[in-house]
């Protein structure tokens, strides 16, 4: 009850968790929503221009409708988003709180690993991961989720550092704990506040990233209605039809700038320096 207090008084951050709820409500209901097979294709109305015809938002070069491959699309970027945070947190957590807890040569260690993943710029190295792994949306999730590493084992360990300068973790190993327990039980849950912040904010990266790969004809491989992949099928009729190239990045944008905002209200709310 408190949270929803606080939300109401963030209504950006309420405008970005409807935006949200938009986005997970079409991918959730596509089947219903969608007027046609996002696949199905119709030469004869190739190229059909919006609001002319039964095809609200026109068809691309093959006859496809392209609002329902945008609204099959927000399935594939929510499920990109939740995968490739999935593997950022599974994999960062730890080691941030191994780093954070230990330190010495165990973090050391970790931060150089951290040191040598953040020297490339995060599209560049997940285009270096999907080019050695092969081209294809589940190695684009994977490489998403590798770059995303270095962002929460940074992040955890700095909260590790803060909480652990308490009393608590000492009254734990005083009362027999272990150190597994005091790191995962007792320091972890009150870290929970910023990861959920930059979870939050990271997925709306994971989509922009799972859209440039797509783009770049490394992510979601045709006829997949994946939105990187519907503007990089587009680019050459941009002057032919324009609505092809623009819808799904209006999609693209509506996405991102939703879990932006609800992730600036986040923070807004969970930090207790700001809200002081």
């Amino acid at each position: 009850m408190t949270f929803l207090k606080d939300l109401k008084k963030h209504p950006i951050a309420v405008f970005g968790l409807a935006l949200i709820s938009l986005v997970i409500f079409t991918a959730i209901f596509a089947p219903i929503l969608a007027p046609f097979d996002p696949n199905s294709q119709e030469l004869s109305r190739r190229l059909t221009e919006p609001f002319v015809t039964s095809n609200l938002l026109g068809t691309d070069e093959f006859g496809r409708d392209i609002l329902s491959r945008i609204i099959y699309g927000s399935r594939i970027s929510l499920f990109v988003g939740f995968i490739s945070i999935g593997i950022s947190l599974t994999i960062g957590i730890p080691l941030g709180v191994l780093a954070g807890y230990y330190g010495g040569k165990v973090d050391s260690i970790i931060l150089r690993f951290t040191d040598i993943m953040l020297a490339f710029p995060s599209i560049l190295l997940a285009i270096m991961i999907v080019s050695v792994l092969r081209p294809g949306l589940t190695n684009a999730m994977i490489a998403i989720g590798i770059v995303g590493i270095p962002q929460y084992i940074r992040l955890v360990r700095a909260t590790v550092l803060v909480e652990k300068s308490n009393e608590y973790p000492e009254a734990a190993n005083a009362a027999g704990f272990g150190d597994f327990h005091t790191m995962f039980i007792e320091i972890l849950p009150n870290c929970l506040a910023p990861i959920i912040v930059q979870a939050t904010l990271g997925f709306a990266g994971a989509i922009l990233e799972a859209a440039g790969l797509g783009f770049l004809g490394l992510g979601a491989q045709p006829p997949q209605p994946e939105w990187g992949a519907m503007l990089a099928q587009a680019r050459p009729l941009i002057l032919r039809a324009w609505w092809a190239i623009t819808f799904p990045g209006i999609a693209i944008l509506i996405t991102v700038l939703g879990f932006n905002l609800f992730g600036d209200g986040l923070r807004d709310i969970l930090d207790p320096k700001i809200k002081d």
